[in-house]
């Protein structure tokens, strides 16, 4: 397997796993690789073990529980990487944000963004190694306690993503269209504000990869609901600003770039603009179909989309929808995955049948037998 140059000044253990990595780029991988969303968390006893009564944010501050937190899938599990144990309101509360419960409970914020005037509150050049060292440092860990088994994911949200947290305080209740709102009403302030967070995100991205990670995903949760006219507007323009500001800031670091995946939920009216944005890979809800995409992604690697209910199904349901899965797809230029994350419900047991059906039948598929 392909050993990577490490990015920062630890010396890493060489790669023994780099199918994610080679499907990324579009190169030829024996078997599909697969990881999950939301991988590391409440489904599994472990974690609950492991985090206790630790809060939340908390939890996400120790970088000796996130990295035991990040493992736990891959110890249970086949599977081909690990996602760094993170949020995405970590940007909102390093730019200023207050949080007023704790966000295994649902993110709120005592003091959400109302108008163009609060943006004057929010600290757009914060100490970002100050702020958010704690990500770097458990990422750092991580990659040296996985000892080059498989690689490690960093993540980070979409600016329309976090602005909507920001504003609307998703987790408080139902408040649709309020984001929306400020968008059409206040365009100068939100052009503002998310130039504020693709700063941000960009930055992180940065330093999660100097720090070790080896491939990172920008979730856009949010993204269907801007629609056609307003993603183009206010969000795909920052996202390709940020795929282009990561590259170019490695660049100038000299850190080899590592693929970067972008993931924006609903969006299925712009999946070929996302695979011209300057990501290696486009993820895929569970509500896209796979061969639409193809003929609109070009060759562009595509991540997804198996519904997460389905882990609700019989092993053998699970298995035949794999199967079916992998047919549309196929086995090349495509990394495994659920259309969202994991319920946190789910059966584990039922997760380790969709991880090793994806393995089993990508590789009968090519040998052809």
């Amino acid at each position: 397997m392909a050993s990577t140059t490490s990015p920062s000044s630890q010396v890493f253990a060489p790669l023994q796993n780099d199918l994610i990595l080679r499907a990324a780029r579009g190169e030829k991988t024996e078997r599909v690789p697969v990881w999950l969303m939301r991988q590391a968390g409440r489904y599994l006893p472990e974690y609950h073990e492991a985090k206790g009564n630790t809060k939340f944010f908390d939890t996400c501050k120790n970088p000796q529980l996130v990295c035991e937190l990040t493992i736990q899938p891959v110890r249970r599990f086949n599977l081909d990487a690990a996602i760094i144990f993170s949020d995405i309101l970590v940007i909102p509360v390093a730019m200023g944000l207050t949080v007023a419960n704790d966000p295994g409970h649902g993110p709120v914020y005592a003091d959400p963004v109302t108008c163009p005037e609060d943006l004057k509150r929010l600290s757009a050049d914060f100490d970002i190694v100050s702020e958010l060292g704690y990500v770097y440092e458990a990422i750092t860990l991580t990659r040296q306690k996985l000892n080059g088994k498989v690689p490690l994911f960093g993540f980070t949200g979409a600016p329309w993503t976090l602005m909507k947290f920001m504003i609307e305080n998703v987790s408080a209740g139902p408040n649709p269209n309020k984001a929306r709102r400020f968008l059409v009403e206040h365009p100068e302030a939100s052009h503002q504000l998310l130039g504020m967070l693709k700063d941000a995100v960009t930055r992180h991205l940065v330093h999660q990869i100097k720090a070790g990670a080896q491939i990172v995903q920008v979730f856009d949760s949010f993204a269907g609901e801007l629609g056609p006219s307003l993603f183009s507007k206010f969000e795909l323009p920052i996202l390709r600003q940020i795929a282009k500001g990561v590259k170019e800031q490695l660049k100038e670091m000299n850190i080899d770039p590592v693929p970067m995946v972008v993931f924006a939920k609903d969006a299925h009216f712009a999946i070929e603009e996302l695979s011209k944005s300057g990501y290696d890979v486009v993820g895929l809800d569970w509500c896209t179909q796979p061969l639409h995409a193809r003929k609109l992604a070009g060759t562009v690697t595509l991540q997804g989309n198996l519904d997460p209910v389905m882990m609700y199904a019989t092993k053998d349901e699970i298995k035949c929808a794999v199967k079916e899965m992998l047919k549309k797809f196929g086995t090349q230029r495509y990394i495994a995955n659920l259309g969202h994350g994991v319920l946190k419900d789910t059966n584990p047991d039922h997760v380790g049948v969709f991880i090793d059906a994806i393995h089993t039948y990508s590789e009968d598929m090519n040998t052809g037998s």
